[in-house]
């Protein structure tokens, strides 16, 4: 047990050390890391091991399902971009209410036993400290660390909201979009043109069903490759639920997906959508050619979104369970 512990500890020291530079290196970007009394160390004192646990949690989850870590990082963007990061989207519905986990675009969310894990792991050792929409953004960070994506750390300290109603997820950035729609859909909550091309490169990891794209088989969509188009049509023969991975790397978090844009190979029409306008393409080249630059700038975007309409003081809670209000 001591052994252990010396362990825990040493990689708590390194990772302490590590976050320290992303400290440094956010704040040289300017992230106001004060907004709504968030704090990179919200939990040093009172519950130090929280962020060890989520990551154990999702490694120990995507090692098992490496198809999970994309249902992680979508579940993040799904709570956030309605509410606000406050975790609505792991209320269940009851006889009173429709909530958002239930919405046609919500349904294929997965991943919720992975926060319900981690919030159980949490309770245990630190009752009614850790919020559960921290535990849904720390998951959705290390996930995309776990798939070889970039290193970064999030301000904690939110509070969990109260509100879950399906709907609210109209406000969800539909897949027929095209560029404009999508450069004023993200405008609307803060987002610039780079931050949308960023954060659409989350689809390097997971994939879209038939009847996200079923749409463009039947226009003849002029946009597509044709062979790509083929592709497709063999993916829907199996139904609407079949799925077709965003690029060759499913399960990796690389620039793959804006070189599949490039070759006319996008899945959905609003990932295709990024290539065709000329407000999008160059960012969309310089993520091809420059991974670097993606995974920098994706980090930055992911942080601010995380900070999108932060429940604190009495607008929120910290629950107890994930799935209901306290």
């Amino acid at each position: 047990m001591l052994v252990k512990f010396r362990i825990n500890l040493n990689k708590m020291v390194k990772a302490n050390v590590l976050l320290g530079v992303i400290f440094v290196v956010q704040v040289m970007v300017g992230f106001p890391f004060n907004a709504k009394g968030l704090s990179m160390n919200y939990y040093i004192m009172n519950c130090p091991f929280a962020e060890q646990i989520v990551r154990n949690t999702v490694d120990s989850a995507l090692q098992k399902d490496p198809t999970l870590a994309a249902g992680l990082v979508r579940m993040f963007f799904h709570d956030c971009f309605i509410e606000g990061c406050d975790a609505s989207i792991l209320l269940d519905s009851t006889k009173d209410n429709t909530a958002e986990k239930d919405s046609p675009a919500n349904l294929s969310l997965r991943g919720y036993e992975i926060i319900d894990d981690a919030k159980e792991e949490i309770e245990n050792q630190c009752p009614g400290v850790v919020s559960c929409s921290d535990i849904v953004a720390m998951a959705a960070r290390d996930a995309v660390f776990w798939t070889g994506g970039p290193v970064y750390d999030m301000p904690m300290g939110r509070k969990d909201g109260r509100r879950s109603k399906i709907e609210d997820t109209r406000n969800l950035p539909s897949p027929f979009l095209n560029a404009s729609q999508l450069i004023q859909t993200f405008g609307q909550r803060g987002f610039s043109v780079q931050d949308l091309v960023a954060l659409s490169g989350a689809h390097t990891l997971g994939a879209a069903r038939c009847s996200s794209f079923k749409p463009r088989l039947a226009n003849t969509d002029s946009t597509m490759d044709s062979e790509f188009a083929k592709t497709l049509s063999r993916t829907c023969n199996a139904g609407d639920n079949a799925e077709q991975p965003f690029d060759d790397t499913r399960n990796d978090f690389d620039s793959l997906y804006f070189n599949a844009l490039q070759r006319k190979s996008g899945v959905l029409f609003s990932d295709q959508t990024l290539y065709n306008s000329p407000r999008t393409r160059n960012i969309v080249n310089g993520y091809s050619f420059n991974q670097a630059r993606f995974f920098f700038d994706f980090q930055q975007a992911m942080v601010k979104m995380s900070m999108l309409d932060v429940k604190d003081g009495s607008q929120g809670e910290i629950r107890q369970n994930c799935r209901r209000i306290n």
